[in-house]
């Protein structure tokens, strides 16, 4: 009985391909750790946007509840307190979101709330449009727009 033996070419990595297999595992491996990069960065954007929305809603719903003219007959009180009537808004700007008597509200301080009340007309019904600004560093800018009218 005969044993045969086939003997192939065993043959190991060359230098050069070891190199270059190296540098293309590199390359790859710096495109993930850069895309890891930019979602850690960038995971607190949806709350800050939650937080400006809720920010915005809250000036909305305080400024369209007051009335639609002024009840004493006078016009732009310098208190956020004494501010009676929806146009006392207009111009009103806060460094930092505060509460309806003016108090800051922490953890919120980065915001700038701006507001803004023009007359305009919804078909044929006149009204006035509110419109809050809420910004922040990061580049967060929401505008929220509502309409009181004097029913």
């Amino acid at each position: 009985m005969s044993i045969t033996t086939c003997r192939g070419h065993n043959r190991g990595f060359t230098l050069i391909e070891l190199v270059i297999s190296m540098v293309v595992v590199s390359i790859a491996l710096v495109g993930v750790l850069m895309v890891m990069n930019y979602t850690v960065r960038h995971s607190a954007d949806p709350m800050l946007q939650h937080q400006a929305v809720a920010i915005a809603e809250s000036y909305l719903e305080e400024i369209l509840l007051r009335s639609y003219a002024d009840p004493d007959g006078t016009d732009g009180e310098a208190d956020r307190n004494l501010l009676d009537d929806v146009d006392d808004y207009d111009g009103w700007t806060d460094v930092g979101a505060r509460d309806q008597e003016g108090t800051a509200i922490s953890g919120l301080e980065s915001y700038t709330v701006s507001v803004s009340v023009s007359d305009t007309v919804l078909n044929t019904v006149a009204c006035k449009k509110v419109t809050v600004t809420v910004g922040h560093p990061t580049g967060i800018n929401l505008t929220l727009s509502g309409y009181r009218t004097n029913y």
